[in-house]
């Protein structure tokens, strides 16, 4: 029965019923189902509010303050700047600093979508008036824009953390070494490209231009040292680092950068709240669709049918990442996590993987799914910022899907790429 709605839901996202109504329709759906005339729709409020009222939770609106107070404060162009006198020398320049400026704004923002949003549209035209063909500028900022939900901090840690009871912190941790690892394959992939196709790059590599650079982006660039020292010492936790990242994303904007006016930061936070308040209503229907999972007893029967089939750690991640990758190109985000981790917990339980470990798997792979179509989010913003159809926008970022998915077989594979940085700087 459980499959039955689940279908229903999925069909509920496909004719356009907004993501939050389709998981509250359907768990409400199931749950008259189950308890019939003896409903108790207190109950199903009660699911929901327990599922908002986390502490942990409110890392998520801060991170999405900090990111629009740093778009708008012309950080993101800094950091652009920079990023490209570091790395502009090298074969398809732009491409490289399209890359390491995604990187580097992960450190703040946490999201794909506003690395897309925000760097897209400086990174699109700075490439365009360059040369580069818009096809594979469009390409390299959509896929380098899923670095930032995989480099700390992350808005999808924090959604895994809160739905699986593993520590955000060591999930930000953990997510370090593959962050960095998904820079450098992209860069490998533009290389390639650059060396085939010609792309320009500048002409030297100059210290002093990029001291230059570095003066002016140097403020901006202490975000992540800031957050990440604040949470390795314990100075404070993930979510009063968002808030310490939104009080420093103020002080820029307002007071040493001057380019975030009083009308400008009241737009900012309107904006921030209605993006919370999508947020909030489905972490709502996604808590109670979970817990009505729970009730049925589908994770226990999930997990002991694949540990059916192999008590080999490595097949199960292999099985489970088949899965999340089809998953990932037909439910959002956030959606999927909320649902199928109370799932998979179980399942890693049993055969002895590590939750940080399979936390960077399981957000890798949704991830790879922000790239793929049908409901691709980070292509939907793409093909506003490049101004692309969606059909060449697609069939332009499928080659840069090999080295994101080369780094998912590494991370699997070799566990500690994960794990090293969070059992030495958070043991406990």
């Amino acid at each position: 029965m459980t499959f039955i709605f689940t279908a229903f839901m999925v069909l509920l996202f496909f004719i356009g019923i907004p993501v939050a109504f389709s998981l509250g329709i359907t768990g409400l759906v199931a749950f008259i189902a189950e308890q019939g005339t003896r409903i108790n729709l207190a109950i199903m409020t009660q699911r929901m509010m327990y599922g908002i009222n986390n502490f942990v939770l409110l890392a998520i609106p801060l991170f999405i303050l900090a990111a629009k107070l740093m778009n708008t404060a012309g950080i993101t162009k800094r950091l652009f700047d920079f990023a490209n006198h570091l790395v502009g020398y090298l074969p398809g320049g732009l491409g490289h600093a399209n890359v390491v400026a995604s990187l580097i704004f992960s450190g703040m923002s946490g999201s794909a979508v506003s690395d897309a949003a925000g760097l897209g549209t400086i990174e699109m035209k700075a490439m365009l008036d360059a040369g580069y063909d818009r096809d594979f500028s469009a390409a390299i900022t959509a896929s380098s824009s899923t670095i930032g939900p995989i480099f700390p901090p992350s808005i999808p840690f924090v959604i895994f953390g809160v739905a699986s009871g593993v520590s955000v912190g060591k999930l930000f941790l953990g997510g370090v070494i593959p962050g960095v690892l998904m820079a450098l394959a992209l860069m490998v992939m533009i290389t390639i490209y650059a060396h085939r196709k010609g792309y320009p790059r500048m002409e030297s590599f100059s210290l002093r231009m990029i001291g230059r650079s570095f003066k002016g982006a140097f403020l901006p660039l202490l975000t992540p040292v800031i957050l990440l020292g604040g949470i390795w010492t314990g100075y404070f936790t993930p979510t009063e680092a968002s808030a310490v990242a939104v009080a420093y994303a103020i002080i820029l904007g307002l007071f040493v950068y001057r380019e975030i006016s009083l009308r400008e930061l009241g737009a900012i936070f309107v904006n921030t709240m209605k993006e919370t308040a999508a947020l909030g209503f489905i972490i709502c229907g996604g808590s109670f669709y979970g817990w009505l999972l729970m009730r049925s007893g589908i994770p226990i029967r999930f997990a002991e049918t694949i540990a059916g089939v192999s008590q080999n750690p490595y097949m199960i991640l292999f099985l489970i990442s088949l899965f999340l990758l089809v998953v990932g190109c037909f439910i959002e985000t956030v959606v999927a996590i909320l649902i199928l981790t109370p799932i998979f917990v179980p399942i890693i339980d049993k055969v002895g993987i590590d939750p940080v470990h399979f936390g960077l798997i399981m957000v890798l792979n949704l991830m790879i799914g922000l790239l793929t179509p049908p409901f691709g989010v980070v292509l939907f913003v793409l093909v506003k910022v490049a101004n692309i159809p969606f059909g060449r926008l697609v069939r332009a970022t499928l080659p840069f899907l090999i080295p994101l998915l080369a780094v998912l077989f590494l991370i699997t594979v070799f566990p500690p790429l994960v794990t090293m940085l969070p059992n030495l700087l958070m043991p406990k």
